[in-house]
């Protein structure tokens, strides 16, 4: 017992003081990780009737533009351009999306949504739809945009500070 206690005075006279907007930023950061967790559960459980993941699911719906290149999707997912050509060519060989030529780049070639890609991710948002109505009905929309525009910040602040460190 007395060295349990030993290790944990240890561990607390190490760890660094945060101030209290720290301390509330922390919060926030471990309930966004959270809830994405819940939300990439949600997103698989709504994808998977069609045969996809939530991570595929994001990969069709980007195809859907028809104008953007593996590498602009994962941009705009905010994932690895690696993890976006893998999941891209497994959707390729199910046929659900096709690669095109890509005017402003010879060799980053477009994306796009095939006609069986659209069938399955129109029935994913169908299913998802119900599921944001239900949710949303529980919560005031203001509430929600407000939180949208916090994240919307942070993410901001993430960006910029990814970008000074190189």
């Amino acid at each position: 017992m007395n060295e349990i206690q030993n290790r944990q005075h240890v561990v607390k006279q190490n760890r660094p003081e945060r101030t209290m907007e720290g301390d509330a930023f922390s919060f926030f950061a471990i309930t966004a990780l959270r809830l994405a967790g819940h939300l990439t559960a949600a997103g698989d459980r709504l994808a998977k009737p069609s045969g996809q993941t939530s991570a595929r699911w994001q990969v069709l719906a980007a195809a859907r533009h028809g104008d953007l290149s593996v590498a602009q999707i994962a941009r705009a997912l905010g994932i690895t351009r690696q993890g976006v050509q893998r999941l891209a060519d497994v959707l390729e060989g199910e046929g659900l999306i096709a690669y095109a030529g890509n005017p402003q780049h010879q060799r980053a070639k477009l994306v796009l949504l095939t006609a069986k890609g659209a069938e399955r991710l129109g029935a994913i948002e169908i299913a998802q739809a119900r599921w944001a109505n239900e949710l949303g009905a529980a919560l005031k929309p203001a509430e929600l945009d407000a939180a949208r525009a916090v994240m919307g910040t942070v993410m901001q602040m993430l960006e910029a500070d990814e970008a000074s460190q190189g």
